[in-house]
């Protein structure tokens, strides 16, 4: 699936308050969707030795979804494209790569 046809199917499914003005409600989500998924990793960590079995690996992808959903939100609130976002994100590790800085910290390393 192309991430810009994933965009716009997915803002059609957006009911939050002021959706077209407002970046604070999918940051919010993100921020929660994302503990989500660490949390279910963590318990996979404590409970299962490590192993990710099928159920939770299942698991992990809705929350997964949840979490692409609000990322697609809060860059259609931004007014970017996800193509855009994903192809930016791409050339700066390729830059990264290229200047061995993939490792440590910092934006514009």
């Amino acid at each position: 699936m192309d991430l810009n046809d994933y965009q716009l199917q997915a803002r059609t499914t957006a009911r939050y308050p002021d959706v077209g003005a407002n970046p604070i409600y999918p940051t919010l989500g993100l921020c929660g969707e994302a503990g989500e998924v660490a949390d279910k990793v963590k318990k996979v960590l404590r409970d299962r030795g490590g192993v990710f079995e099928p159920q939770v690996v299942e698991d992990l992808a809705l929350e997964l979804g949840d979490v692409l959903w609000y990322v697609s939100q809060l860059a259609s609130e931004l007014g970017l494209g996800l193509d855009d976002v994903a192809q930016a994100n791409l050339a700066k590790l390729e830059g990264r790569a290229r200047r061995r800085t993939l490792g440590g910290s910092g934006d514009h390393r």
